[in-house]
């Protein structure tokens, strides 16, 4: 199914769920769950095109597609990375004081290793 959209001429842009919004748009108190399951679901979705990339090889399908198919990968993978770190500075913020929270460098340094 993911392969399939890749070949039928996506555009490049992938159309977020209300999920995915949620873990990038903090609004009002921290939901955890909400942020871990949307998480989650961009994973899943990024596991899934790394399917659709490796039956489209199996297939010996055109480079094009493979191509597109394993961007539309990264980029999933991409955009769970900085959903993580939000979630993670969006705690911080909720939660000061927090021992297990972590500090700006720390955390300058994990949204680096993404850009």
């Amino acid at each position: 199914m993911a392969a399939a959209r890749a070949v039928g001429g996506d555009s490049g842009q992938s159309a977020e769920t209300p999920e995915d919004q949620a873990a990038t748009v903090p609004s009002g108190p921290v939901d955890m769950a909400a942020e871990k399951a949307a998480i989650l679901n961009r994973l899943r979705r990024a596991q899934g095109q790394l399917g659709g990339v490796i039956r489209m090889i199996e297939q010996d399908q055109d480079c094009r597609s493979v191509v597109t198919q394993l961007a539309a990968a990264s980029r999933a993978l991409d955009k769970a990375g900085f959903a993580i770190i939000a979630a993670n500075l969006t705690q911080c913020l909720a939660n000061p004081g927090n021992a297990e929270g972590i500090d700006q460098a720390s955390l300058e340094k994990l949204f680096l290793s993404l850009a």
